[in-house]
């Protein structure tokens, strides 16, 4: 295809012919300009490719800034362009056609700011410009919305972080070890073929890394081009940054919610890797947002899997017909009302939807959390033998009195293998989702607490946090917690889950060692939920300090597992008693 070339197509323009949202189909024809090439401040051309009406007058902007390459956005491209649209996509700086070196986050406020700038400057273009697309090109919005360019009128980010070292790189101190290795692995690739286009006398021999285990980190790693530190210096940089520091801070979005002026369509999943994020950002910018557009203009949906699948089908559950959803509709539905003016309704909908598990069916609700949700603990028992799905671990709204502890010995050569949950980029060698948790509910480092079959329905829908009083023989160990929905059938459907690097229980910012056989009260993040557990279903609680290969294994040294040259088996041991009441806190909707 030519650079520039007409594209009468068998498609038809809708034409807003009113504010009752009537519309004409016209046929259409289409203008399409491949590599334009887009300056910044620096003098470095970023290219983009541009989808238009041929005909006559000036059109709002969807802008898309991607490192997945352009030519991957065709589709929406036509389609969104036939609506009326000038839609622009752009290769992010270092990646496929874009000039500069690839860095994951540095450079995307201000390339952000400049392609929206002279996007909005185009002769055809109304001077209205929003932006879209997911996981990190949900970023490039973000990261553009925090630089506040004047033209910007929304963004529709869709499973993305609000912090790119907790909830990206890091969990709870944790590192994110399948996700950074298959993430960036799969970033590499782009970043080879530029190294040897520039030299081909470069080529020593490609470079991956490994899945599973650990990538080895030495002084060979950064020679020529087999090594992380030549074709991905920023993993190397995020190991040598494990707390959250000033080379975090700088870029990120939780930060700088105040400098966010622009409405924005959060879209997050249930079963994503970034679902903590996408509702910070909906709850960060409605109370603290750079302007009444941005506080009152915050929207939210809520779906099911995100980087975990799409569907009806995620995992092994099938949701059911009503979970599916066409997001390009909702996106194009909304930017038609926010940049076209259209009274097409959206104005008069709830701000945040939410698709509720177990009932299978989507609610709208006046905000997110749920204001009527009763936070509600759930209580930890057993008579110190809740090891494994045989053991006698319980759950209830009851206290505890005097109960002995469960323990159970973490080996890091031994882990807890991942099974399912929010998982991200390689899903051959490890699938995400809902899957059935009782393989690793079968294992004696694991324990487990149920309640009995609920009479009736038991809906809970919000944020999910894990209270755990426990100790450790060992001066740094992790914690892990894993929500549960048990059907009739014995099915153990995970729901979500969260980790604790002990050392990291005070503060991101700086590591404290624990005292061996000290009891220390400890907060786990599961983010949150929503689920019906249907009259039958159970509720179920696992506790660990493995979930491997998703986060790395904690060695229960203090070192880092990249940089460690041993390990310790740790005994931890879990509190349930009068003094130390161990809990999961629910956000319980009354019926």
């Amino acid at each position: 295809m030519k650079r520039n070339q007409l594209i009468p197509l068998g498609v038809f323009c809708f034409v807003w012919l009113s504010a009752a949202a009537v519309r004409a189909a016209e046929p259409c024809e289409l203008t399409i300009e491949r590599g334009v090439a887009v300056k910044m401040r620096d003098g470095a051309l970023l290219r983009a490719d541009i989808y238009r009406p041929k005909a006559e007058g000036k059109y709002p902007v969807l802008l898309q800034r991607t490192p997945y390459n352009k030519a991957g956005g065709t589709g929406f491209g036509l389609k969104a362009a036939a609506r009326g649209y000038v839609v622009i996509i752009q290769d992010v700086r270092g990646r496929f056609t874009s000039e500069g070196d690839w860095y994951p986050f540095k450079h995307e406020s201000q390339d952000g700011f400049d392609t929206v700038e002279w996007a909005s400057a185009l002769p055809y273009s109304s001077g209205k410009v929003g932006m879209f697309g997911g996981s990190y090109v949900g970023a490039t919005q973000m990261l553009a919305a925090i630089s506040s360019p004047p033209h910007l009128a929304g963004i529709f980010p869709v499973v993305t972080a609000s912090n790119y070292h907790d909830g990206w790189t890091y969990q709870g101190g944790a590192f994110e070890q399948w996700f950074n290795e298959s993430w960036t692995s799969g970033l590499a690739q782009d970043t080879f073929n530029r190294r040897v286009q520039r030299n081909t006398n470069a080529l020593q021999g490609i470079w991956k890394l490994p899945l599973a285990g650990y990538p080895l980190f030495g002084p060979e790693a950064g020679a020529g081009l087999e090594g992380p530190g030549a074709l991905a210096p920023y993993f190397l940089d995020w190991l040598a940054h494990p707390s959250y520091d000033d080379y975090w801070k700088q870029v990120s979005i939780e930060d700088h919610h105040s400098s966010v002026m622009a409405p924005v369509y959060s879209v997050a999943a249930w079963y994503d890797i970034f679902l903590g994020g996408s509702l910070n950002n909906y709850m960060g910018i409605k109370a603290r947002g750079g302007s009444e557009a941005a506080r009152r203009g915050q929207r939210l949906l809520v779906v099911l899997g995100g980087h975990a699948g799409g569907g009806r089908k995620i995992g092994e559950v099938d949701f059911g017909p009503e979970a599916e959803l066409d997001e390009d509709e909702v996106m194009l539905r909304w930017y038609d009302h926010i940049l076209k003016g259209v009274d097409n309704g959206v104005e008069r909908e709830k701000p945040v939807k939410i698709f509720v598990m177990g009932k299978n069916l989507w609610r709208e609700e006046d905000d997110w959390p749920l204001a009527r949700a009763e936070n509600t603990r759930y209580y930890f028992h057993s008579s110190g033998k809740a090891n494994s799905l045989g053991g006698d671990g319980t759950l209830s709204s009851t206290l505890p009195q005097t109960e002995p502890q469960d323990h159970y010995l973490y080996d890091p050569a031994d882990p807890v293998p991942n099974r399912g949950g929010s998982l991200c980029c390689d899903a051959f060698h490890l699938p995400p989702g809902p899957l059935d948790q009782r393989p690793v509910e079968a294992r004696a480092d694991v324990l487990v607490y149920t309640t009995p079959a609920f009479k009736q329905d038991f809906e809970v829908t919000g944020p999910v946090t894990v209270e755990l009083f426990a100790t450790s023989s060992a001066v740094d160990t992790d914690f892990t917690a894993k929500l549960v929905d048990v059907w009739p059938n014995g099915l153990a459907q995970n729901l979500t889950d969260g980790i604790l690097r002990a050392r990291y229980r005070n503060s991101q910012e700086k590591a404290e060692l624990m005292n061996p056989g000290e009891i220390y009260k400890l907060k786990i993040d599961l983010w949150a939920t929503s689920d019906v557990f249907l009259a039958g279903h159970k509720l179920r609680l696992e506790v660990s300090s493995s979930n491997f290969p998703r986060f790395d294994r904690n060695l229960n040294t203090g070192e880092n597992a990249a940089s460690g040259t041993r390990i310790v088996k740790a005994t931890n041991s879990i509190c349930h008693d009068r003094e130390h009441p161990s809990a999961v806190m629910l956000p319980v909707v009354p019926r």
